[in-house]
């Protein structure tokens, strides 16, 4: 009896052995399936981090959690930044040293031609063309070096002039067309109390909008054009250019932007605008949203029209700032798993579904050839893609064609005058001081 006992345990503790072998070696198979699915990490950096770019940052953040939802491997981390120093001081540095974030927002043209030039952003003309989406974008130009191409616009934009049409007609005041009307305009809402023109330029590139079209009026597109490429006898120091400043000039004298525009944010000046305070706002459509949230009064989107920065004379030409500068592009030091990731994730970036979200939610203008209802956007938004049909001419705000280097005096010095600091032609002389530095540095280094 003893004897059987003894086999009987026996026998048991084998069995039992041998389910938790079983058991074991399953648990050890599982987990090393699951260590074969390579884990993979992207940063994606934004500057939606304003209120008005909320609305942009939730359609991006769904897109991204929908991914993530349907490819557990996958974590793609998001990182905001202030717009200047993502662009002036974080990716400038970080291109140098060849560690930018995986995807990021950007700017394109002059801005990025360095990034290209140093092969630091990944070439996406494949990418385009094994999608098929060399047709379904509004316009590539600024995204296109010798026929490459190196991001993808996210959005179109227009840089209108906002006017507070209750004001207006409460001083009997005519929409201006010409900056003689403008003037006009400036003089009477100053003597009434009111600011003309709200202005926060906090961020310094607001106020350059009035600086590029005052520069356009005074001027022509093949100057800037000249300036641009480096022709020989190219210089901000012309008469065309003077004139622009020395109106700009004469706006900061004269308080027109009220009595601190470099120190107040966007918000604080749409604030401005919105409650009556300010008769004219000059700004993207980017800033529409803040034109009707719960801040604004209740019907202040049916007060604003939308107009053309004034022309020069009477019937002169009005064309609108704006362009498709603002996209997503991709490092260059992506690994085959990052950037089939990556690829993945704009391939659900730029639909058509996505698009017409930019538009109906965040009240952009798309960049890709999409169809939309404009009525269903609100009264301000229906006026400027009006706008942008009925005057075809448009042209690259400065600040997005002119080198980085260039672009930095452009908007100190444009900072200064506002702020009644420095002359038309002592800012022009700087520009230009600016431009001889760029172009010494860029052709000793081309000759290397």
């Amino acid at each position: 009896m003893k004897k059987w006992l003894n086999w009987s345990w026996a026998l048991l503790y084998a069995a039992v052995l041998t389910v938790t072998v079983t058991l074991v070696a399953r648990g050890d198979h599982n987990a090393i399936e699951e260590d074969t699915t390579e884990k993979i990490t992207l940063t994606f950096r934004h500057f939606w981090i304003t209120e008005h770019d909320r609305p942009m940052l939730n359609i991006f953040e769904d897109i991204v959690r929908q991914y993530e939802s349907s490819h557990p491997n996958v974590k793609v981390n998001f990182e905001g930044m202030d717009q200047t120093i993502h662009r002036e001081q974080k990716l400038k540095s970080e291109m140098v040293t060849g560690t930018p974030p995986d995807m990021f927002v950007l700017f394109g043209g002059a801005e990025i031609e360095p990034y290209i030039r140093s092969n630091r952003l990944m070439d996406l003309t494949d990418f385009v063309k094994s999608n098929h989406l060399e047709i379904e974008f509004k316009d590539l130009q600024l995204w296109t070096f010798n026929n490459r191409i190196y991001g993808l616009p996210i959005e179109g934009n227009a840089e209108p002039l906002y006017v507070n049409t209750s004001i207006f007609n409460k001083l009997g005041l005519a929409l201006p067309e010409t900056i003689s009307q403008l003037n006009e305009a400036v003089e009477v809402l100053k003597k009434n109390g009111y600011t003309p023109f709200a202005l926060g330029n906090e961020d310094r590139w607001p106020a350059a909008v009035f600086a590029h079209y005052l520069m356009d009026r005074y001027s022509n597109p093949q100057t800037i054009d000249d300036i641009v490429q480096g022709k020989s006898g190219a210089a901000f120091q012309n008469s065309g250019y003077l004139k622009a400043f020395q109106q700009l000039e004469e706006w900061g004298r004269e308080g027109a932007f009220g009595p601190s525009p470099n120190d107040l944010s966007t918000e604080e000046a749409i604030d401005l605008f919105t409650h009556g305070k300010a008769a004219m706002y000059l700004n993207g459509n980017w800033d529409i949203t803040l034109f009707h949230n719960e801040k604004a009064p209740s019907d202040f989107q049916n007060e604003v029209g939308v107009i053309p920065f004034p022309a020069l004379y009477p019937g002169g030409e009005r064309a609108i700032a704006g362009g498709y500068t603002f996209g997503i592009g991709l490092s260059s030091n992506l690994t085959e798993a990052q950037k089939k990731a990556a690829f993945e994730l704009m391939q659900a970036f730029y639909s058509k579904d996505v698009q017409k979200q930019i538009v109906y939610e965040g009240l952009r203008i798309p960049s890709m050839r999409i169809n939309f209802d404009a009525e269903k956007t609100g009264p301000i938004f229906t006026q400027v893609t009006g706008l942008m049909e009925q005057n075809p001419q448009t042209f690259v705000p400065y600040d997005n064609i002119l080198s980085p280097e260039v672009k930095r005096s452009f908007l100190a010095v444009v900072e200064e005058m506002i702020n009644r600091q420095i002359t038309a032609k002592d800012a022009l002389d700087r520009m230009d001081d600016a431009l001889r530095q760029y172009w010494n540095l860029r052709r000793s280094s081309t000759v290397k």
